[in-house]
């Protein structure tokens, strides 16, 4: 009976309401991809950073301009290339000769949803820029901080690092990433839908039918409102023994940070929310699991020729590991 007295209950039932005319937009575009759909949903609300892997042609792009559009605020893009500079994605400062000094010129990261296309195309120095805009929401230049509006996210797409011209992320950034979404193939019954309703029409045409679902307010409001979520102590355990498996494991070379804890947590807690309740339960903990610690985690040698993956590792850890209830 208490669990139907609890104030959050209804905040939870309206925030659901919210989600599924959000997805029925997003369906107006997209057909399938329900898993991919709903982490990035689960990522916007945990206020994580996302990245879309998948071969060119899967639309990745489209999945983020479409997610971008369904929120009413400030959206850019930028597409990276192997000569893309730093001052190129987060500003630079220029000198006004009518005043005699410099001012600073923010670059196109300075948005509240940030699509950076191919983000495995620039080098490492460019790469870098990144960090601390990522983690602290905030640039620095010449000494001077600049904060970046809220909400703030990226949505970043790559191409798998077999495909030529791309460079590995380094751990440092991947790390800075909530999910590492898995983009694939569609069907073949999705695949027949998408040749019947897409056919001969442009991105911009297919985006022109969604019309925003949301808002700067309503993100920030149901946030607020998922960090409210129960997590009973025995819950945070399991996730701390999950992350502390893989610090210990044999077949990885690197283990995950306590970012990854803290990112497990939040997903957690916003997947309860999408599901209804106020609470958070084991499955909740075993569904985001995977694209939270996918990229973060790093096989020996030995088992990636062996044809380990990264989620099957998880999944052996989850299963030696004794489910609370």
């Amino acid at each position: 009976m208490e669990e139907n007295v609890n104030p959050l209950n209804e905040k939870i039932a309206a925030f659901q309401q919210k989600i599924l005319e959000l997805q029925q937009e997003m369906a107006k575009v997209i057909v399938g991809q329900h898993k991919v759909i709903q982490l990035m949903i689960t990522g916007l609300f945990s206020n994580g950073h996302i990245l879309l892997e998948g071969v060119p042609g899967v639309a990745k792009t489209l999945l983020a301009k479409l997610l971008a559009k369904m929120v009413n605020i400030r959206f850019s893009r930028i597409q990276f290339t192997p000569d893309l500079m730093p001052g190129d994605v987060i500003g630079t400062s220029v000198f006004n000769p009518k005043e005699g000094n410099f001012y600073f010129k923010p670059g196109p990261i300075f948005s509240n949803v940030v699509l950076i296309d191919e983000i495995n195309r620039a080098p490492a120095k460019t790469q870098s820029a990144l960090f601390e805009v990522m983690e602290e929401k905030q640039v620095t230049i010449d000494g001077q901080t600049y904060f970046m509006e809220k909400p703030f996210l990226v949505l970043a797409t790559q191409n798998p690092i077999e495909q030529e011209g791309t460079y590995r992320l380094p751990e440092a950034q991947l790390d800075r990433f909530l999910f590492k979404v898995e983009v694939g193939y569609p069907g073949i019954n999705d695949e027949i839908a998408i040749l019947t309703r897409q056919q001969g029409k442009t991105q911009e045409e297919l985006l022109s039918k969604v019309s925003p679902v949301l808002n700067a307010t309503d993100i920030l409001t149901y946030r607020q409102m998922i960090e409210q979520v129960e997590v009973e102590p025995k819950l945070v355990e399991f996730m701390v023994k999950i992350i502390a498996d893989t610090r210990n494991n044999p077949s990885l070379y690197l283990g995950a940070s306590t970012r990854a804890t803290l990112a497990i947590l939040k997903a957690a807690k916003t997947t309860a929310a999408l599901n209804g309740r106020h609470f958070v339960i084991p499955e909740d903990i075993v569904e985001v699991a995977p694209p939270v610690l996918r990229h973060r985690i790093m096989l020996t040698p030995e088992k990636e020729m062996e044809g380990l993956s990264p989620d099957e590792l998880v999944d052996q850890i989850i299963k030696s590991l004794e489910i609370p209830r």
